[in-house]
């Protein structure tokens, strides 16, 4: 069985139009009468990106929130979506169809149509929904591909909720239910910032969602800009809830930074930039974090309290 790398890396001979971006981004960019057509697609699939027991609601919401939040990585507002819906139980359904109309609302994304399918019995389902959106007049769409030495790193939010709330969603985190309620919130509905998106587009260089944990998606910056990037554990933003539960041992934030599910911005700027990024999230009532730096190289670095650690074997999720 390929991996994933493995995978694009051979559909990249196949996706060769220049609005792919040969496949080192998150979105195609579409050039269309002087608009830019932003197109995303991502799945959900049971047992994998959302448990079993999961409200159906909260499927639909996450189905949504996490497309929306690749539009937000490249500075777009949404235009509208199409979905792929694995057809299941009556009731369900019903309740899956009220939190994809409550989503569609939140993040102003219509429903524009989809297709539906009957799943083999006792097969997993999965559900799949493509986004459009209007990328930024005022400059470039953002990609992975643009991080410069000399940048900073930043992050929106905070990170690692998700990861605790999925334990404390399957009863493996103990704690105040206040906190643990928090946590699981931030795993089952992400709550994307798209008008953040558009905000940062003009101020940073590269950009992109954080899906599948802080450090592996600064690792594909890494890649894909041929830099360097290092990263100051002791900056990481953890929310109140997630310190209240695990502490703000290097452990704890080890485990924030390799946790998926986050949703929120990783992006590079110059440091002249850092006051408007600032004012601009804070506008939005958010909060922006410089975390790091980007050098000269090609490798990514985890520091902590003035010293060099080691990266975790595992850098986040990867299918």
């Amino acid at each position: 069985m390929p991996s994933e790398f493995a995978l694009i890396h051979a559909l990249r001979a196949i996706a060769t139009d220049p609005a792919a971006r040969a496949l080192a981004d998150d979105a195609a960019v579409l050039a269309i009468g002087g608009e830019k057509l932003v197109l995303t697609l991502d799945t959900v699939v049971e047992g994998v990106h959302y448990l079993p027991d999961d409200p159906p609601a909260d499927v639909a919401w996450k189905l949504v929130a996490v497309n929306v939040s690749d539009l937000s990585a490249k500075g777009a507002l949404p235009l509208g979506c199409l979905y792929s819906h694995a057809l299941g139980e009556d009731e369900w359904d019903r309740a899956f169809l009220e939190g994809l109309d409550e989503a569609c609302r939140h993040f102003g994304i219509p429903l524009l149509g989809g297709d539906t399918v009957r799943m083999p019995k006792g097969a997993a389902r999965s559900f799949s929904l493509t986004a459009l959106g209007t990328g930024p007049k005022d400059c470039p769409v953002p990609c992975r591909t643009a991080a410069k030495a000399g940048d900073q790193v930043w992050v929106s939010g905070t990170i690692g909720d998700a990861g605790l709330g999925l334990a404390a969603a399957t009863g493996m985190l103990t704690g105040p239910a206040e906190h643990l309620e928090a946590l699981t919130a931030r795993y089952r509905r992400p709550m994307p910032q798209p008008r953040l998106g558009v905000a940062l587009a003009p101020l940073v260089h590269a950009m992109m969602d954080i899906s599948d944990g802080l450090l592996v998606d600064a690792a594909r910056i890494v890649e894909a800009s041929g830099v360097a990037i290092n990263i100051e554990a002791e900056a990481v933003p953890l929310s109140v809830a997630l310190q209240a539960v695990s502490g703000d041992t290097i452990d704890a934030r080890i485990a924030a930074m390799t946790a998926g599910d986050d949703y929120e911005l990783l992006f590079t700027a110059p440091p002249e930039n850092a006051a408007h990024i600032r004012e601009a999230a804070k506008k939005l009532g958010r909060d922006a974090t410089a975390i790091g730096t980007v050098d000269t190289g090609g490798r990514l670095t985890l520091a902590h309290a003035g010293r060099l650690l080691p990266l975790p074997e595992r850098l986040g999720y990867q299918h």
